[in-house]
């Protein structure tokens, strides 16, 4: 390192410690930062920390599930501050208003937004932070920023002298934040759109990453909850005297969600558990059982046509001179989540506070969580993330948070609370079965007309009850139901709309001259929350399978008829295009094989996939999915892969599989023997293109989800000449 004498001094004169560069940038407005001395930590909107031994940390603002947040956003950091991402720290984000999610107005990971909604924040940051440190190299060496240059961590003088960052930071915190800070052409760029590994991969290959059921803390205890196996059922009163006597057990009693069972080591408690006899008020319990919940759809899209949603044209009008008209209902079951790290939290009541450490998607909500549950206000709470051993939407809602800050509140120690394999599958909340009502008008050989009434709930009915409160965090908890019928009431007018039903059918993208896209909304009464695509998971199987039916009613080729419909769509036409390429659509596939094709964007991103499918002893196979993508601007090619493939598999899954049924209001499945995921002997050949894009980057994490359930269907009746309209597929030779 050339540090002379004088240039030492010169940077050094602000005396020693670390520091946080001041950042500025749209979305967060009037952020200071600064160095707490008292617990080594950063407080408020920080995103950039650097040391004086030249160690730079990132926080993190959203969570990493294994979607690539880790990575992909440290990268943008890293592009515009010029540093080797490697070299980066990332930690996970405290609750603070200045993380939130400009999109939901809450401290949440879910959507597939992360990437888009940090794309230009993330790059201003690191792009300000290092003009800063150019100004104040400039200052210690009295010459003009312009003349200095930045490689990997270091500001070069135009003679070859260099000041590392470290070396500078305390200086550039002195400085002015840039108002609009110049970024990087894209030709200069170095990490954005290479192909580079994950950042969090040695971490979790050694083990060295924490996950929530990886928290350990001194003195720490455990506990397990027996749950009502219905529903909306409660603890009428139960015997503990055999479990009290058992080896290690610390206490037993009664939350708001069950009973607890509190020992020394968690096998202890399990055990204990089993012996525990509860008796449970089932008055206002779930009751449904069987078809009970698809024929209440059909008798509510019966008496209610639905809200409408989109229209253009008069549908009316193309029926009456329509010379057919084709109609098709769909059915989809409830889904589990199954992530493979079950439901876990850990919490810490002391000194009139409470500290949870979680695998939790909603960070904010899960401090209301524990508000809800105990004598502690939000600002009561501290919340430290960890990794999450898959979210796919389940970690959004705060159950098991909850659950632990009760019992956390009694026991006074640390205690570590997890939940079985079976509890997480019988206490999931779900993927809502939902039932698709289609209508189409063919005249001359075309489509003239579609008709959607997608029939079902609403997430934000279930999901209002912490997120509400959360957005307030400094209302009075005697407000927060109130904060969560004010929300519902107010959807739509002052709150956001609610369009976790319809999303993927109210933006049907074919050109057809009249349009009736409605929602009938009715809830069964079984808990519900996102799931990996939410409402495109569901109405993509309805949307690309009815399209492939009218394609088969007219004698059309399903690729060229999609392709004729969705000519003025070039994203849309280009990854069409792309996928039948790959799978080589108008060559003949294999004997015993059949090929099927779907289209859908999802999260701003255009993917199409075909899928290559046979029988085998009477299962269903997999051959081949070839898939085109279109995110925009892509910041790791590999992560997009990751991510594409990731949800491929996913998709396949619940096609093949996935169904959660019910027996007199209680779950029938319970682990993967009856839930099962879909097998590495079973995985087939993916292959993922990704489209060269300039446009701003869209999400990843969920899009390959939507496209491959209808496009097994539409391989399965290319083979079979049977159309199968209810999920999960069977095999039918």
């Amino acid at each position: 390192m050339t540090l002379s004498r004088r240039d030492f001094l010169r940077v050094s004169a602000a005396g020693s410690g670390s520091l946080v560069l001041a950042l500025s940038f749209s979305g967060c407005s009037g952020i200071q930062t600064g160095y707490r001395e008292e617990d080594d930590r950063w407080v408020a909107d920080a995103w950039l920390e650097i040391t004086l031994d030249n160690t730079i940390y990132f926080t993190l603002a959203r969570v990493e599930m294994g979607q690539g947040t880790y990575t992909g956003l440290t990268t943008l950091i890293a592009e515009e501050l010029d540093v080797e991402p490697s070299v980066i720290r990332p930690k996970f984000a405290p609750v603070a208003p200045e993380y939130r999610n400009p999109l939901y107005k809450l401290q949440l990971t879910g959507g597939s937004t992360s990437l888009a909604t940090s794309w230009e924040p993330l790059r201003r940051a690191g792009a300000s932070a290092r003009l800063m440190l150019v100004a104040a190299a400039a200052e210690v060496w009295q010459i003009d920023p312009a003349s200095c240059r930045t490689d990997n961590g270091r500001v070069l003088h135009p003679d070859g002298r260099e000041l590392n960052y470290g070396q500078l930071a305390k200086l550039a915190a002195a400085g002015k934040a840039p108002e609009n800070p110049e970024l990087k052409p894209r030709e200069q760029w170095k990490y954005i759109g290479r192909e580079r590994g994950r950042l969090d991969a040695r971490a979790k290959a050694t083990g060295t990453a924490q996950y929530g059921i990886d928290v350990e803390l001194p003195g720490m205890v455990y506990a397990v909850v027996t749950r009502p196996p219905r529903y909306g059922a409660s603890v009428a009163g139960f015997d503990d005297s055999a479990v009290r006597a058992m080896p290690g057990v610390l206490d037993v009693f009664a939350i708001e969600r069950g009973i607890a069972v509190v020992a020394d080591k968690y096998w202890r408690a399990r055990k204990a558990q089993a012996q525990l006899v509860v008796e449970w008020n089932t008055e206002e319990a779930l009751a449904v059982s069987g078809d009970a919940v698809m024929e209440h759809y059909h008798r509510a899209a019966d008496d209610d046509p639905g809200e409408e949603e989109r229209r253009e044209g008069d549908f009316g009008a193309g029926v009456r001179s329509a010379d057919r008209v084709i109609e098709a209902s769909y059915e989809q079951p409830f889904l589990a989540h199954a992530t493979l790290e079950p439901m876990n939290a850990t919490a810490w009541y002391r000194g009139g506070r409470m500290e949870i450490w979680a695998p939790t998607q909603a960070p904010d909500l899960a401090r209301i969580a524990v508000a809800r549950v105990t004598d502690l206000s939000p600002d009561e709470v501290a919340v430290n993330t960890t990794f999450l051993g898959g979210g796919f939407g389940r970690r959004l809602t705060q159950d098991y948070v909850e659950e632990v800050a009760a019992v956390a509140a009694r026991i006074r120690k640390p205690v570590k609370l997890i939940w079985s394999r079976e509890e997480d599958t019988r206490h999931d909340v779900y993927r809502p079965a939902m039932l698709h009502r289609m209508k189409a008008t063919l005249k001359d050989g075309g489509v003239t007309g579609w008709q959607h009434q997608v029939v079902g709930p609403q997430i934000l009915d279930w999901y209002v009850r912490n997120a509400a409160p959360a957005q307030y965090p400094w209302a009075p908890k005697f407000l927060y139901d109130t904060l969560g019928k004010v929300g519902l009431m107010a959807e739509g007018i002052a709150t956001p709309k609610d369009i976790s039903a319809i999303e993927g059918a109210v933006d049907y993208p074919y050109r057809v001259d009249n349009l009736d896209i409605r929602h009938t909304h009715t809830d069964a009464g079984v808990p519900i929350s996102w799931w990996r695509s939410v409402g495109y998971s569901h109405n993509g199987f309805a949307v690309e399978t009815f399209m492939d039916e009218l394609a088969s009613e007219l004698g059309r080729d399903p690729f060229q008829f999609r392709r004729e419909l969705i000519r003025h769509e070039p994203r849309h036409l280009a990854v069409l295009e792309r996928a039948a390429a790959m799978a080589d659509w108008d060559s003949p596939p294999a004997p015993g094989r059949a090929r099927g094709i779907a289209l859908f964007r999802s999260f701003g991103t255009y993917v199409a996939q075909v899928v290559e499918a046979g029988i085998e002893g009477g299962d269903i196979r997999v051959y081949r999915v070839s898939c085109a993508v279109d995110c925009g601007e892509v910041v790791n090619p590999d992560v997009v892969r990751d991510q594409i493939e990731g949800g491929i598999i996913f998709g396949l899954t619940a096609a093949l599989y996935g169904e959660i049924t019910f027996e007199n209001g209680a779950v029938v499945q319970s682990n993967f023997h009856d839930y099962p995921l879909l097998r590495i002997t079973a995985l087939p050949e993916i292959r993922v293109d990704i489209m060269a894009s300039s446009d701003t980057p869209t999400g990843v994490g969920e899009p390959g989800v939507p496209p491959v359930i209808p496009a097994l269907g539409n391989a399965l009746f290319a083979l079979t000449g049977i159309r199968q309209r209810k999920l999960p597929l069977v095999a039918r030779a």
